[in-house]
């Protein structure tokens, strides 16, 4: 049943006290998003809906600034009975007007969302790898490992943002200082130097152990992260891996994760994503890029 909506109703900001009901509309879609992932979301950037005459939430899209240059735009939803009236695009659109107008703009897409954000100027760049797992089999030994991982440190927060600015292509102070407030595990690579190379984060949702960001040197040590944030957690796993990471990916298959999506990376105001150093091998989520 498609419900006609008042064109004339003004697109809101959303608040916390709008969780509940952002909650609700995620649900709708079959999407897991809860309270500390969209406190996240808020704290980091700006989420926009429409509400009906009733005051609920029946579409939303949030924008995540990093900086002036890059933004992500991600939770676009339009609940089922009002799809086909434009909210989508709208809300898309109000999150584009939030920026500023030189900065480029990255999503990962949904395949049906695909049509629209083709219509409104953003151009495939890239892909992500969907992993999932339900029973994570560990393959690594403490001994084998030639970095040491330990749990990170307020004091490592410096490092930390610079080595994710490296890896992400833009710096996100703001956000990655978030994330780790939210975050179950905060791990950090160390080399026998002692120097910070590499750190992990996991997060806690509704249905799976979202692993992510992981940055690391090269696919060992971020295979180690994946181990150490993963071997004690009973229940399902997730990670959203980019392309170019092949070894990982199999490492990955041989302890039970299986690809089960390939969405692409979509862009405007740009041709390509910012310059990255090879060191992402895994996002936080695909909402933040």
């Amino acid at each position: 049943m498609i419900i006609s909506y008042n064109s004339k109703s003004n697109i809101e900001t959303l608040k916390e006290r709008d969780i509940p009901g952002l909650i609700e509309l995620s649900t709708s879609v079959g999407w897991d998003y809860d309270k500390d992932e969209i406190q996240t979301i808020m704290s980091s950037g700006k989420v926009y809906g429409y509400k009906n005459d009733e005051g609920t939430i029946v579409s939303s899209a949030a924008v995540i600034p990093y900086g002036s240059n890059l933004a992500s735009i991600g939770m676009v939803i339009v609940h089922q009975d009002y799809r086909g009236q434009g909210l989508g695009k709208k809300l898309t659109q109000a999150c584009l007007n939030s920026v500023s107008k030189d900065a480029a703009i990255m999503l990962i897409a949904t395949e049906e969302g695909i049509p629209m954000y083709e219509s409104m100027g953003f151009k495939y760049t890239d892909c992500v790898y969907k992993y999932l797992c339900d029973n994570y089999i560990p393959t690594i030994l403490d001994d084998m490992l030639e970095v040491e991982i330990l749990p990170m440190r307020e004091e490592d927060l410096p490092q930390v943002v610079k080595l994710d600015k490296d890896a992400f292509g833009v710096e996100r102070r703001n956000f990655i200082s978030n994330r780790i407030n939210q975050a179950k595990e905060s791990l950090v690579v160390k080399n026998p130097d002692g120097k910070i190379i590499g750190y992990g984060l996991s997060i806690l949702g509704p249905i799976n152990l979202i692993l992510g960001p992981i940055v690391a040197p090269d696919h060992h040590s971020a295979s180690a992260l994946i181990d150490r944030l993963a071997r004690n957690h009973q229940g399902k796993l997730r990670i959203d891996i980019p392309s170019g990471n092949d070894a990982f990916m199999s490492h990955l298959e041989k302890c039970n994760f299986i690809k089960v999506s390939q969405p692409p990376i979509m862009i405007k105001n740009s041709k390509l994503l910012p310059p990255r150093n090879k060191t992402l091998y895994g996002i936080a989520a695909q909402i933040f890029g």
